[in-house]
């Protein structure tokens, strides 16, 4: 996985998340490598800045003879316009290949799309970290591929560490102060530095309606881009093993 260099949360939810998957079906074992890009405030600047380091990042992990490779920096990618998860993809793709690696690639803001796409959602309500400028290029992002979003939620914390430090407890109640007549799913963190998972299962269980994040679409892709069963327990709809 190529991370931020101030992500915290990717490299605790992911493992996580496939180390309870082996729980629940020991033939598959799984292990994880990660490469940092430096950034520190999600701003247009850094998050230009971090994308030029894109080739080294890839070159490092091709050393690794990775099975799959995740870029794992959703806003980085959506804030150069719509559409511009292929071409990342395709850029690390190409690295990777030059040094004898050609394997799967996929990035966070490509799986969210494909992770709404595979809970059959049309309309969409989302929570960000972000500032609102920030916000609404998410949205007008998932917009573009096809989503409508009926509602947003931007809780407005500039600092990306203090995005990490953010209590996923909080989005218990975040969630609540969504409109959600019109919503066939919930994205509770359209983030991969927000944490979210201990709230997944609980907000899909009080809302009735499919919960998806950052970190379990990337996961759900992962899993299907190895050819396995898109299963993590107690983790939403989106990785209940029937999409």
């Amino acid at each position: 996985m190529i991370v931020p260099s101030s992500n915290l949360t990717m490299e605790t939810e992911l493992p996580r998340m496939l180390r309870e998957r082996e729980a629940a079906d020991p033939s598959d074992r799984f292990v994880f490598h990660s490469s940092r890009m430096r950034m520190q405030k999600v701003t247009p600047e850094q998050l230009r800045e971090m994308n030029a380091q894109t080739e080294r990042a890839s070159l490092e992990l091709a050393d690794a003879r990775p099975d799959v490779v995740a870029t794992a920096c959703l806003v980085a990618i959506m804030a150069q316009g719509p559409g511009h998860h292929c071409t990342a993809e395709d850029e690390i793709t190409s690295v990777l290949k030059g040094q004898g690696a050609e394997v799967p690639v996929v990035s966070s803001a490509g799986a969210l799309l494909s992770g709404i796409e595979a809970l059959g959602a049309k309309r969409v309500a989302v929570i960000t970290p972000y500032m609102k400028p920030l916000t609404e290029t998410v949205v007008n992002y998932i917009e573009d591929a096809g989503s409508e979003v009926v509602d947003s939620l931007s809780l407005e914390v500039p600092d990306n560490l203090a995005v990490a430090r953010l209590d996923p407890e909080g989005l218990r109640e975040h969630w609540r102060r969504l409109h959600l007549a019109r919503a066939d799913a919930i994205v509770l963190s359209a983030c991969v530095q927000m944490p979210s998972l201990p709230a997944v299962q609980y907000v899909e269980d009080a809302s009735g309606l499919p919960v998806l994040t950052a970190a379990t679409a990337t996961t759900y892709r992962i899993l299907t881009e190895l050819g396995l069963k898109p299963f993590v327990p107690d983790a939403g709809a989106l990785l209940d093993g029937g999409h």
